[in-house]
């Protein structure tokens, strides 16, 4: 499974710091109004603001969609330590 995770194109698309698009999504580790993470095929990304929503997320297809005041993103590219959360919910 990581070869495959690692052939996601990944990419952003932001729209006037209200919008954003995400491909090469491949788990979501936290999110809430404030921060959203997600590994993605090239890391860990971090997105922070203010009344952030996920309105699509579909991880077959690694796509992500959220709205909000996007403040910052950030990358990391260590792995997350302990997986992500719908890993721990349904793992």
């Amino acid at each position: 499974m990581p070869n495959e995770e690692r052939n996601l194109s990944h990419g952003l698309t932001l729209t006037g710091r209200q919008a954003l698009s995400v491909t090469g999504v491949t788990d979501v580790s936290a999110f809430d109004e404030a921060e959203i993470a997600m590994e993605t095929s090239l890391g860990t990304l971090t997105v922070r603001g203010e009344r952030l929503h996920v309105e699509k997320l579909s991880l077959d297809r690694g796509e992500l969609t959220l709205t909000g005041e996007i403040q910052s993103l950030d990358y990391d590219d260590t792995p997350a330590a302990r997986g992500g959360l719908l890993s721990r919910l349904f793992g």
